[in-house]
């Protein structure tokens, strides 16, 4: 036992001689000596030891993190840099924001220097290298002191200019250009939009007319893609020309009525029939279809109206309605004496038009406005109206038709209304609410005056503008409607509307 323990007391101190020396790749020497060496208590305790000073002496080695750390640390840099750029939008100075291992920050970040403000702890913190340690933990994010600058102003709040009982009509903006239009929507509907728009075409019947026209030509320009059918395919293609035309102004009851007798023709084409016979059929219906409506209608309607009409009678009228303008003129071609009253009203003004179209054929024609009716209803002995839409529950007409009709009411004069079939529906409405259409308000300014007192309207507080293009006339203010299938009362409507549909 002696000789061994001698050979083993000379060993050990060379060996942990050896291991004290500090040389490169130091874990690699240990782990070769480990091998060589028996795993004796005290070889292991100062192996131990020698690997423990060679790792503080080469600095910690970084561990990979862990899944759960990764998701944390992801965590916490989204976070900074979400309140970074929420920062930015505010307007408010930069913040350096951190987000790091707890022993990444050093302990003077944030405070005051003796020459300034808070150093920053981007600026102080030692760079790292590698990923942080496996036993590291995700910080929360700090930020730097703000500098004292000035608040930005908040934009004051613009006022809502729409009048809050007809908010539900207010829908988007009437389209003032063909900018943003479908590439399927053809250059008639374009050009025909915008004129109804402006009002260059205006009025149910001409609105009605003006689209069937230009429907025609899309037929006319229409070809069917492979594998669809004229039918099906030729009504989706329509559909996108109405939506345009709806973007510039709401169609009437009359454009409806027109648009579901087209859809319905268009549905019962046979798909056997050849596409060029199909579509010379449809535009062959559109022209009927106009010229039994509309031409011939307006023609009987004329005729049968003037019935009502006798010498010396002083007719009065509101606006402007082709149907009355043609029975006038029918009525002064068969030598009747006769006078005119035409009211206007703003902003449109279209009883102009007509008073100086009867006043070119030599009728003697007075001209007033609505402020002026309870002084001409006096000199009036029948009134003639035109309508929008009409209803059982009343007459749909532009907005004013309603006091002439009241006036005449109450004057006990009679109230006659000239109204096509295809103006007539079954829709009931006993008010002007719930059913309308809002005008731009920049119409009711009056154009050409600088010094006109609503030409700053939109930056004057609690004002709001209201332009109503109709109203409701109950029908106990009617006398008689007279269509093209005879005079009837208000009441009548509903059995018109069958007769017309069944023929």
């Amino acid at each position: 036992m002696a000789p061994s323990e001698s050979a083993q007391g000379d060993t050990v101190p060379s060996e942990k001689d050896k291991l004290e020396k500090k040389v490169p790749n130091g874990e690699r020497e240990v782990a070769s000596m480990g091998e060589q060496i028996p795993a004796t208590n005290g070889t292991a305790k100062a192996a131990k030891r020698s690997e423990q000073g060679v790792k503080l002496a080469d600095g910690p080695k970084e561990k990979e993190l862990s899944g759960k750390e990764k998701k944390e640390l992801a965590k916490a840099q989204k976070i900074a840099k979400r309140a970074a750029e929420k920062q930015k939008q505010q307007g408010q100075p930069a913040v350096d924001l951190v987000v790091g291992n707890k022993g990444d920050f050093p302990k003077d970040a944030g405070k005051k220097g003796p020459l300034g403000p808070a150093t920053p702890a981007s600026k102080t913190q030692h760079k790292r290298s590698g990923s942080s340690s496996a036993g590291a933990q995700v910080s929360l994010p700090y930020r730097q002191a703000p500098s004292h600058a000035a608040p930005i102003p908040a934009e004051p709040k613009k006022e809502n200019k729409n009048v809050a009982l007809f908010d539900h009509l207010y829908g988007h903006p009437r389209r003032a250009t063909v900018a943003g239009a479908g590439k399927d929507v053809h250059p008639a509907v374009l050009a025909l939009g915008l004129q109804m728009r402006n009002y260059i075409i205006c009025g149910s019947s001409a609105r009605c007319v003006g689209m069937l026209l230009a429907f025609k030509r899309v037929i006319e320009s229409y070809t069917t893609p492979p594998r669809n059918s004229l039918p099906r395919h030729l009504t989706t293609h329509l559909s996108s020309q109405i939506d345009y035309l709806v973007s510039c102004r709401p169609i009437s009851i009359s454009m409806g009525n027109a648009i579901r007798w087209l859809k319905v023709g268009i549905s019962n084409v046979d798909v056997g029939t050849l596409e060029s016979q199909a579509k010379s059929d449809l535009c062959n219906s559109i022209d009927t279809y106009i010229r039994e409506k509309v031409t011939v209608a307006d023609q009987v309607i004329a005729n049968k109206a003037n019935e009502k009409i006798e010498d010396g009678d002083i007719i009065m009228t509101f606006a402007k309605s082709s149907i009355v303008q043609q029975t006038l003129v029918e009525a002064f071609r068969r030598g009747k004496k006769i006078r005119v009253i035409v009211v206007d009203s703003r902003p449109l003004f279209e009883g102009k038009n007509l008073a100086r179209a009867l006043a070119d054929l030599g009728l003697e024609v007075q001209y007033s406005l609505t402020h002026g009716i309870s002084h001409v209803i006096r000199h009036a002995t029948k009134v003639f109206l035109g309508a929008h839409a009409m209803m059982s529950t009343g007459l749909y007409s532009r907005v004013g038709t309603a006091l002439v009709a009241m006036s005449a009411k109450e004057a006990n004069i009679p109230v006659i209304v000239c109204c096509e079939s295809i103006k007539l529906t079954e829709r009931v409405a006993l008010d002007s609410f719930v059913h309308n259409e809002v005008a731009p308000a920049e119409e009711l300014i009056i154009q050409g005056k600088i010094s006109s007192p609503l030409s700053k309207w939109e930056d004057v507080p609690n004002l709001q503008l209201l332009n109503l293009m109709y109203d409701l006339t109950p029908a106990e203010y009617v006398t008689m409607v007279v269509t093209e299938y005879g005079m009837i009362p208000p009441s009548s409507v509903p059995v018109i509307i069958r007769l017309s549909t069944n023929s």
